[in-house]
């Protein structure tokens, strides 16, 4: 494994991170959640990823009893959560978005569930138009003083109002945010490349990146066809089936174009496209979603795969990606 800084903090992640959105209670059980946590543990992934909303937060309920029932050495590995839409259906209005209130309950709601006394990394995870930023930037501050949250970051935020935070905290001497968590893959780039770019100089910015298989599109293995054991196939995923299916096949098109590069390579799409997300020198981590034994291992082989990627290659990418 390799360990790459959080942007320009000390804390050192796991480049390959393993995630359990959309996974966990929903496609994958307790026993299974036990065998993949385990496994990804045992070659080195040191950051799990986690938020309120997964699975109303059952998601990290089930990682904390795991990783509980492993006896993981809390200093060995670093574990995160994320506030905004609450961990309810219908949610009142005190229990989503990012106001003082909401981000301090979320906090503690999410110790509890996650079976920890502190949280590694904590994200804002939409930004919220009915919060003053300035209000969330002080309600994170404080919980890092209370030593409840090491490191805070956004998820989606526009690049202006990451800007607004490290402003608020510049002048007020308040703990700035350390990350983002973008959504970052070969069929969604402009967010990462373009719109971040200043941020990764000027803060020292880090990014754990989600989705960089494209829920599973970068795979290949939605080309001909949506197998009904799949996420895409799971009646839950209606929505993410038809948004990332839209566009008549566009995307599917692409990710054709990209085979051949792959097999040029002698390597399977879904691991080019692993590695690609890694070639990125502002990528802190790329967090994996993996619902089987074999596809985490097989996703843990991309680290290897980066030396593939020279500059013939990348060019090619791009052509291939119009």
């Amino acid at each position: 494994m390799e360990y790459r800084r959080l942007g320009s903090t000390g804390l050192k992640v796991s480049a390959l991170s393993y995630g359990a959105w959309v996974t966990f209670g929903r496609q994958v059980g307790r026993s299974q959640a036990r065998e993949l946590i385990a496994l990804a543990y045992d070659h080195g992934i040191n950051f799990f990823d986690n938020a309120e909303t997964y699975n109303a937060g059952e998601a990290e309920r089930l990682m904390g009893d795991v990783i509980a029932d492993l006896r993981l050495p809390r200093d060995a590995y670093c574990v995160s959560s994320k506030v905004y839409f609450g961990a309810v259906e219908n949610p009142k209005p005190t229990q989503r978005g990012l106001s003082r209130k909401h981000v301090f309950d979320a906090c503690h709601q999410a110790l509890e569930r996650l079976r920890v006394d502190y949280l590694d990394m904590y994200f804002c995870h939409r930004p919220d138009p009915d919060t003053p930023v300035a209000e969330t930037v002080a309600a994170m501050d404080t919980l890092v003083r209370q030593g409840k949250v090491l490191y805070w970051g956004t998820s989606e935020w526009p690049a202006e109002l990451i800007e607004e935070a490290h402003r608020v905290a510049r002048e007020g001497q308040l703990t700035a945010p350390s990350m983002e968590q973008p959504q970052y893959n070969l069929l969604h780039r402009e967010r990462v490349e373009q719109e971040y770019a200043p941020l990764y100089e000027r803060y020292g910015m880090g990014t754990t990146i989600w989705s960089p298989l494209a829920s599973g599109l970068l795979t290949g293995k939605y080309n001909d066809g949506v197998p009904e054991d799949s996420r895409l196939g799971h009646p839950d995923y209606a929505w993410l089936r038809e948004a990332l299916l839209e566009n008549d096949g566009a995307r599917l098109r692409t990710v054709r174009a990209l085979a051949p590069i792959a097999d040029d390579l002698g390597i399977p799409m879904s691991r080019l496209a692993l590695a690609w997300c890694l070639k990125h020198p502002h990528v802190s981590a790329v967090i994996l979603g993996a619902s089987k034994n074999a596809q985490l291992e097989e996703n843990l082989k991309a680290i290897d795969a980066v030396a593939l990627l020279d500059d013939a290659v990348m060019q090619r990418i791009d052509l291939a990606l119009g």
